[in-house]
């Protein structure tokens, strides 16, 4: 089943636009999925002054993850963001770079399986390096113990980046260095166990002396849900709109 290509014929987005958006990516296939990635790239509509439509899509679900685990992170690194280097994973359009500049971070390599998004990450002018690799089907392309900092944000769920990616996030980081990352609690039976099965190989890592937690920080609101229908009163709506969500902080052990 090929996702559905995006078309966009006005210069005003809607919560609706954004729903369906999100509800239209559907496909398993990782193949499908960067198909998917290229097209929202592709449309970039100057609606929100300089905001693409994949940018503008997330704000008006209330996409919280890239601030959560941004400040997360922030908030935890004991070193100098101004000397740290960064391996952004799933890096999209760049957006986590931008909210880490902010805080202080310079040095960034971004990696996606898409090159539209990837087209999209190089104009923000913040990354040194971009390299294009499908998580799972393709090894993450970073050198072993390289990196300061090694964050993920909104891939690892069902479909998306598999559990197994978690260990070469754990490689890429530098003895010492920090692994963040940031996924939301989303529904369904393959997200449910997606969940248990990331818990589990995170639990095994650090039992394996690889990592240890360094801070978690959980959420109600990590973005509205983009499954729950239109139609009904808003105001019996409530917490329901939102799925919860998780950042997890671990710093890999010294050898």
């Amino acid at each position: 089943v090929r996702t559905r290509p995006l078309v966009m014929l006005d210069s005003h987005r809607s919560v609706d636009d954004a729903r369906f958006t999100f509800q239209s990516c559907k496909s398993p296939d990782p193949k499908d999925r960067v198909q998917f990635y290229d097209s929202w790239a592709d449309n970039y509509e100057k609606v929100s002054l300089k905001d693409p439509v994949f940018v503008q899509d997330h704000s008006l679900m209330s996409y919280k993850a890239p601030e959560l685990a941004a400040h997360f992170l922030s908030d935890n690194f004991p070193g100098s963001p101004e000397e740290a280097l960064v391996l952004d994973v799933a890096c999209g359009s760049g957006w986590v770079a931008k909210l880490m500049v902010e805080l202080g971070f310079r040095h960034f390599v971004g990696v996606d399986g898409s090159k539209g998004m990837l087209r999209r990450a190089a104009e923000t002018g913040l990354y040194q390096d971009l390299r294009l690799a499908i998580l799972g089907p393709q090894p993450l392309p970073a050198e072993t113990g390289m990196f300061d900092v090694v964050i993920i944000v909104g891939a690892l769920d069902a479909g998306f980046a598999p559990v197994s990616v978690v260990r070469e996030l754990c490689h890429a980081a530098k003895p010492g260095g920090f692994v963040c990352m940031a996924r939301g609690d989303h529904t369904g039976e393959p997200a449910n166990r997606y969940k248990k099965d990331l818990e589990r190989e995170l639990q095994l890592m650090e039992e394996e002396g690889l990592w240890r937690p360094a801070g978690v920080r959980r959420t109600d609101r990590y973005m509205e849900d983009p499954h729950v229908k239109t139609d009904r009163d808003r105001k019996d709506l409530q917490e329901e709109r939102y799925i919860s969500g998780t950042v997890y902080l671990y710093q890999k052990c010294f050898y």
